[in-house]
């Protein structure tokens, strides 16, 4: 409209921070909009006196000397606004009688022509009247129930040649009853009126200090649908009017409209607006920093793959509403048009490579198509589905981005399959595919990366040949980090590409087997790892199909295992020992077992391993002896015998490894099991299901005598310093214990020393405490002539070494306690023979009756022999039966 002087950003700046010196350089035209203000400025009585503030209204002054317009904003100041206050609120009152019912205006008296003449014709504080009297109206019949869908059909404010008065007018009279008209009210009634915007923008430059309050309250009132009504669309282009003015807060009202879910268009709007204004909407692109997200991409993605639900499916359902309507001028197609011209710029290189500098942009790119997709349900035109598999099948750089890059065009493939709509975009997948296979060795040696795309197209050719749909959409997921519905039917020509053209079932058990293992592998190592692989081909009996070994890889990735544990190495596992002993339906064939060698390698360092035999164990790397590696085999051996034994009618009629007792024997197990127990943050996957076997199975492990002496010893008042073990020694304890009878303050002052050590610090002194217990019984037919200080002693570091080496220290013990002239075998009892017949530690030698600390420990291990017998009586019974 010629007759309108719109406000201008660089006007209402000037006025939101009274800037004199800008103001003074305005032209008239741009200080016309915010005369009302100025006017008020320099003729009110203000609050700040100082000399400071006067001279700005000097300025100010000087400003309005010469412009005409300023004399009809005087008159309106000189108006008795306490009266025509009053008048209004009567007004107010009589329409709540009447409840709306009368049509017209009660606060002015029968028009004698219409309300525009009359308007013209009348003084300053009449014009007044009139604007008030069509303005309350309108805030009246927009707070009935219906009152959103209302339009006011008004002469006066449809008129352009009355709009700069008209605004003049509505500021004053805003500013001078700013209780009768809330400048919130004032704006919603606006937008039911004629030219509302326009005169939006006018009253919020002569207040600019609440631009933010009505920016809100425009937001958190508008309607749910607002692009299907007409009253929505006005505040929309009302709020970019506003926006418009003050640039600045543009992305500040983009946050309210994701704040309250509404006006989604008007959010989109000035996301476009500000790609404008930074240069990122230039049609070469050369403005566009290279690599760089416009906000464009950066706003989609983040409403759409932010933490809100809410926010998600609000701006998912603007997505489907617009596609609905065939209008490109809705701010969708806006949006469309512009991402994809950003995607030619990107891709606008003429070469098959991307740069390393796009390769961030890319991965944003694909990611925000998938969510369009995947939570939107956005339709691909042709344009965007052939950009997006061109960008999908670039070559990225050999760097950790170029390998996230792939890993996400892999997921888009699967994820939006229709972009393949030709034979010719189908070729241009299977080379890219391949040229992948070919890649893979050489990205993971230049990028550093372990979570290789390898595995994961390993990985996927894995679950097309199980038909594991679901594994697919959930690899798919988490790869692009949201939830997007992958149709099955709709892989169905991806799935012949896998497994047909590019990965038959052979080639992708031999491939995986020779991938090398993750060195230190755990919970911190995040992508799709060799494990991944190996466990799904577990799971499928893959390897025992065709034959593959598997063994040694298995082995090599125990070894290399750290903590925190990966959350796979258990059920991987439980999937290797279920390949080994059931066999499938299909076939007979079974992987082979790690060999007892290979098992006790691993536990040649630790110092509680018992008894290695004669044969000398293989050589291992240091590492491979570490805590973490150790309960890994410990699991894998127990859970080797449980489904040995609960499969003994499967195996019955096959030859099935098993490992002896003289393996188990060695195994530290109650050791072991501490250290996962005080670690169960690290081993939060296994120390559950390891704790179950051993209940099961070794239930003298599990005594509760035992573990309240462990609670007990693991407090810090029983732990001491280093330099108290430097003064007993073996030898000296030995020399100190043969001559009890003789010095015993020497004995007494070694084994207090001792007491007061950890139990790990004990375990030297094992050998030297079991065999002076004979020396300790009292002689026969007289008293104890051992202080009981002695005995109490030896029997407190009796049970510290209980705590750690339970098995071993009671066949020593057994062993040590037998009748030295009582007709019995000299042959040392073992483990297996107490466990048969756990009486026989009653057959000790008569004086421990007599003697009550080492009548204790004969009856700890008595007790944990009957659990044992008890166990394996129970096992016994099991393989019988079946």
């Amino acid at each position: 409209m010629s007759a309108e002087v719109p406000v201008t950003a660089n006007a209402f700046e000037a006025i939101q921070n009274i800037d004199t010196g800008r103001l003074s350089a305005l032209s008239e035209r741009e200080l016309r909009p915010i005369l009302s203000c100025l006017v008020r400025m320099s003729l009110c009585s203000p609050l700040d006196t100082s000399d400071k503030w006067g001279e700005r209204r000097k300025e100010i002054l000087r400003c309005l000397a010469g412009i005409e317009t300023v004399n009809s904003l005087v008159g309106l100041l000189s108006i008795d606004f306490h009266a025509l206050e009053q008048d209004a609120k009567k007004e107010q009152q009589l329409r709540a009688k009447t409840g709306g019912q009368h049509p017209e205006s009660l606060f002015i008296s029968q028009l004698s022509q219409g309300i525009a003449l009359e308007f013209e014709h009348s003084d300053a504080a009449r014009k007044l009247r009139l604007l008030l009297s069509e303005l309350l109206f309108v805030v009246h019949q927009i707070k009935e129930p219906q009152g959103e869908g209302y339009w006011k059909q008004s002469e006066l404010f449809d008129s352009e040649v009355y709009l700069e008065e008209l605004s003049d007018v509505l500021c004053i009279a805003q500013a001078e009853l700013p209780s009768l008209l809330p400048i919130t009210e004032v704006a919603e009634a606006l937008l039911h009126l004629p030219n509302g915007a326009w005169l939006l923008c006018r009253l919020v430059a002569n207040v600019p200090d609440a631009f933010h309050k009505v920016c809100c309250s425009l937001v958190a009132n508008a309607p749910e649908k607002e692009e299907e009504g007409v009253a929505g669309q006005k505040r929309v282009d009302a709020l970019r009017r506003l926006c418009n003015i003050c640039p600045s807060h543009a992305l500040t009202v983009r946050a309210l409209c994701v704040e309250h879910c509404k006006l989604a268009s008007l959010a989109v709007a000035l996301t476009l607006a500000r790609c404008d204004e930074t240069g990122q909407a230039t049609s070469d692109g050369d403005d566009t920093p290279e690599g760089s997200i416009s906000d464009v991409v950066a706003f989609v993605s983040g409403v759409l793959l932010g933490s809100d639900m809410n926010v998600r499916k609000w701006f998912a359902t603007f997505v489907k509403n617009g596609q609905k309507s065939k209008d490109t001028t809705l701010m969708l197609s806006s949006l469309r048009h512009e991402l994809v011209r950003e995607l030619k710029c990107m891709l606008d290189t003429g070469a098959n490579e991307i740069a390393e500098t796009r390769v961030v942009q890319g991965c944003a790119f694909i990611r925000l198509y998938c969510a369009l997709k995947g939570i939107a349900s956005l339709r691909f035109n042709d344009e965007e589905s052939r950009l997006l598999l061109e960008l999908a099948t670039r070559h990225p750089p050999p760097t950790a981005a170029g390998v996230r890059f792939i890993c996400l065009a892999l997921s888009m493939l699967l994820a939006c399959p229709y972009i393949l709509g030709t034979t010719e975009q189908e070729r241009t997948a299977v080379q890219w595919i391949r040229w992948l296979v070919r890649e893979v060795t050489h990205f993971e040696r230049a990028s550093g990366v372990q979570a290789s795309f390898g595995q994961m197209l390993l990985l996927i050719a894995i679950h097309f040949h199980s038909n594991q749909n679901n594994a697919i959409a959930d690899l798919v997921c988490s790869t692009l980090g949201m939830k997007s519905a992958v149709k099955a039917n709709a892989l169905t020509r991806m799935k012949a590409i896998f497994v047909h053209e590019i990965f038959t079932e052979q080639v992708v058990s031999s491939h995986a087997v020779n991938v090398a293992v993750t060195e230190n592998l755990n919970a911190d190592i995040t992508g799709y790892l060799p494990i991944h692989c190996i466990y799904q081909l577990l799971r499928s009996r893959t390897f025992s199909k065709y034959e593959v070994p598997i063994k040694n890889w298995i082995y090599r990735q125990i070894c290399s295992s750290a903590t925190p544990l990966h959350s796979l190495m258990t059920p991987l596992i439980e999937s290797y020992v279920n390949s080994i002993i059931v066999p499938t339906a299909k076939t007979d064939r079974t992987n082979e077992p790690i060999s007892e060698q290979e098992i006790l390698a691993v536990f040649r360092h630790s110092m509680l391993t018992t008894g290695r035999g004669s044969e000398e164990p293989m050589e291992v790397e240091g590492e491979r002896s570490s805590l973490t590696t150790q309960l890994l085999l410990l699991y894998y051996v127990l859970l080797y015998q449980d489904t040995l034994l609960l499969k003994t009618p499967v195996v019955s009629s096959r030859r099935v490894v098993t490992y002896s007792g003289r393996l188990l024997a060695q195994l530290p197990i109650k050791y072991l099991l501490q250290q996962a127990q005080r670690q169960q943050q690290l081993y939060a996957s296994l120390f559950p299901a390891l704790l179950r076997l051993l209940a099961t199975h070794y239930p003298h492990l599990c005594l509760v005598e035992d573990c309240l002496d462990e609670e007990r010893m693991t407090l810090p008042s029983t732990v001491v310093c280093q330099s108290s073990r430097s003064s007993c020694s073996v030898v000296s304890l030995q020399q100190a214990l043969n001559r009890l009878t003789e010095q015993t303050s020497l004995a007494v002052v070694l084994l207090q020393q001792l007491s007061m050590l950890s139990p790990v610090q004990t375990l030297p002194y094992a050998e030297t405490i079991v065999s002076c217990l004979p020396s300790l019984l009292p002689p026969s037919g007289g008293c104890s002539r051992v202080p009981r200080r002695v005995l109490q002693l030896v029997h407190d570091i009796w049970l510290k070494l209980h705590v750690l080496m339970p098995r071993k220290l009671r066949v020593m013990t057994v062993n040590a306690l037998r009748p030295v002239n009582g007709g019995f075998s000299a042959t040392a009892y073992t483990e297996d023979d107490l466990t048969l017949d756990p009486l026989t530690v009653l057959r000790c030698d008569d004086r421990v009756f007599r003697c009550a600390p080492l009548l204790e420990m004969t009856l700890r291990v008595l007790e944990g022999f009957l659990q044992a017998s008890r166990s394996h009586l129970a096992s016994h019974a099991q393989v019988t039966d079946s």
